[in-house]
Order: C-alpha cells, then structure tokens, then sequence
C-alpha cells in the first residue's frame, strides 16, 4: 500500500481520487499536485513508481498542510475564539451552529439528541 505523507493511499482507485483520502488535499488542491509533477490523475496508484511517488510526497511537503499539522492549527483557532469571547467562540462552547444557520429546527448534528423538557404536555385554559 503507497503512503504518502504518512497516510496509507488506497492502492487500487486512481491516484487523484487517492490523494483526497488525505485530511487536507480536496479535488482541486490534488489536481494542481498532480499537474505540478507531471503524473496523469487516471493512472492507479499502485502502478507510480517509487520516484512518482516520492515526488509527489515532496510536492505536499513543500507547500500544503496536512493531516496531524492541519487538525492542531483549526483546533488553535478554535481555541483563540473561545478565548478572545468572540461569537463565534461562544457558540463552539456552546455545541451550537456557528455559522448562522437556524436551530429552532434541524441543527441536531450540533446540539445531539433531542432531550424532553418536563412540563410541556399540554396547553390548559
């Protein structure tokens, strides 16, 4: 199995839709990587040779953050957010949407599970 940036790529899927299995390198990031060496995105990733790879591999050291570096930076901005007290620090806090979206309904991938608030059977009058 090729591993590119300390990440197992699977072998057998072309090596453009590869490159995007690592935290970091999307469809446009991978397709520019991919010109920049000079290796067709159609080609499997188990026929690159170890120079192809190896290239490749230099070609996102030099220049892209990935995986374990990626994930540290966005956990320090978050973090930076929730000390300087911005909004959008509070709501990280919080476990709510930070991007303005509704929470009356939907946004349960943020708040979880819904939990039932005692007292609110009926309407009586």
């Amino acid at each position: 199995m090729p591993r590119l940036a300390g990440i197992d790529i699977p072998e057998r899927k072309k090596i453009y839709y590869a490159l995007q299995y690592i935290h970091g390198i999307g469809a446009k990031v991978a397709k520019d990587i991919l010109a920049q060496v000079g290796v067709d995105g159609d080609r499997r990733a188990n026929t690159l040779d170890d120079k192809e790879l190896a290239s490749i591999a230099q070609a996102i050291d030099a220049g892209i953050v990935v995986e374990g570096a990626l994930r540290r930076q966005m956990q320090q901005d978050i973090q930076r957010l929730k000390d300087i007290k911005s909004y959008r620090g509070e709501r990280h806090r919080k476990g709510l949407p930070c991007r303005g979206q509704r929470t009356r309904t939907n946004a349960r991938t943020r708040k979880g599970k819904k939990r039932t608030v005692a007292g609110k059977k009926g309407v009586k009058g």
